[in-house]
């Protein structure tokens, strides 16, 4: 498959900040693709042998992948892009996205339990909920549906869902996905997210580098999204410079910055491929590890 997108792609698939252009496509995102697209066919041979030694004809089970990553270091980007690449493979068409964004507690839930604070971490998610979903996408249940989050008003959106409907590749991306299983009170071990997971990936880069992205991107969207009255930052839109970007570092020292050093971070080297990104937001290093 030569150069599958164009400028209005990237345009279209490129985050607020990202530095994704159609040279790294073509040289991260195309071969990084690739290689998925033989994992998921090296699957459909796996399924194919295990039911003709067991002599069943049962339907393969989706091919799930996880994408993990700090606030703001491009995770969702990345996503977005390996979703539009692998469609665009032979026999992997149906390829479909979830966020854990939307296992995230409703903000009235989070204000209840003192997490306000705490939005992002591990405990501001509801966890079972997350599990069973992915668990049911896993077992070929043909239908699941999850709780939409919007970024406008920062919290749940009340009887709204996002509907999976049995894809071959679901794409799971979220600061936590693989965070290791919590031991229970009895001593015994529970499951991880990322055991249902076929392959994942962790966007990486240096802390001081995605701590000034994060500030950058907060200080574009007072032009943007927080100039909506309706969102939930729309105070923060009147902000000079030195007071926008007071707050940002504020915000990102006290909140963001801590759940990457203790909650995010430590999952790296869970992961099955580290994509190493350079202080201008491009990838410049694949890390894989050798099956």
């Amino acid at each position: 498959m030569e150069q599958p997108l164009n400028e209005e792609d990237i345009d279209r698939l490129r985050g607020l900040g990202d530095g994704l252009d159609l040279n790294e496509v073509r040289d991260v995102y195309l071969p990084l693709s690739r290689l998925l697209y033989l994992y998921v066919r090296g699957a459909g041979a796996t399924h194919q042998a295990t039911t003709t030694f067991l002599g069943e004809q049962t339907r393969q089970t989706p091919f799930v992948i996880g994408v993990a990553g700090s606030v703001a270091v491009g995770k969702s980007t990345t996503a977005r892009v390996l979703r539009e690449m692998l469609r665009r493979w032979p026999q992997t068409p149906d390829v479909q996205l979830i966020t854990t964004d939307g296992f995230l507690y409703p903000n009235a839930e989070l204000e209840r339990r003192g997490l306000m604070e705490r939005k992002g971490f591990p405990e501001s998610y509801d966890r079972r909920a997350l599990l069973r979903f992915v668990s049911a996408v896993k077992s070929g249940v043909p239908e699941v549906s999850a709780p939409i989050y919007s970024h406008l008003t920062y919290d749940i959106l009340p009887g709204e869902r996002n509907v999976i409907r049995s894809p071959q590749v679901l794409i799971v991306e979220g600061l936590n996905v693989l965070q290791p299983a919590r031991t229970r009170s009895d001593g015994t071990v529970g499951l991880a997210l990322s055991d249902f997971f076929d392959f994942s990936v962790y966007v990486d880069a240096r802390t001081s580098d995605i701590a000034e992205w994060y500030i950058r991107r907060f200080m574009k969207l007072r032009s943007g999204a927080f100039s909506n009255p309706a969102s939930y930052f729309h105070r923060y839109a009147k902000l000079s410079d030195i007071e926008a970007r007071a707050t940002a570092k504020g915000i990102w020292e006290r909140i963001n910055e801590p759940n990457l050093r203790e909650n995010v971070l430590p999952t790296r080297g869970r992961a099955q491929l580290v994509l190493r990104k350079s202080g201008d937001h491009s990838v410049n290093r694949m890390l894989l590890r050798k099956i």
